[in-house]
């Protein structure tokens, strides 16, 4: 998947999500998805290449970053927490779905119960 296409699909899934929002708070190139306030995934370009940056779950992030070549630590972000998604052959729409909707649920996770727009634990699940 080239970079283009990676960061429409991440902006596309983010876009159905519930309660989330599109703002620009560190300047027009950086896109950052937030749920009720809360950052769960950035778009913005590193050395010329677009990518995405998404909140993960420490186990999960060191194995994705064993699995796939374009994940690395989170670009200018917590590097336990955070992973950036860049381009490559081994990243699809599928991958890039569920790095996102796994993203938004550990931001919800993190909210009030009362604040929650979903149940994190069954939201997203088949």
């Amino acid at each position: 998947m080239n970079g283009d296409a990676l960061q429409d699909a991440a902006r596309e899934m983010a876009e159905e999500l519930p309660a989330s929002t599109l703002g620009f708070p560190f300047g027009p190139e950086h896109e950052v998805y937030k749920v009720k306030g809360r950052v769960f995934m950035m778009l913005t370009e590193v050395r010329g290449a677009p990518v995405v940056t998404l909140k993960a779950e420490p186990e999960d992030s060191t194995a994705l970053r064993a699995t796939h070549h374009e994940i690395t630590p989170g670009y200018h972000m917590n590097k336990k927490h955070w992973i950036t998604v860049g381009p490559g052959v081994s990243v699809d729409r599928t991958l890039v779905r569920e790095l996102v909707t796994d993203s938004y649920r550990l931001v919800v996770a993190g909210l009030p119960r009362a604040e929650r727009p979903v149940d994190p634990e069954s939201f997203g699940a088949a």
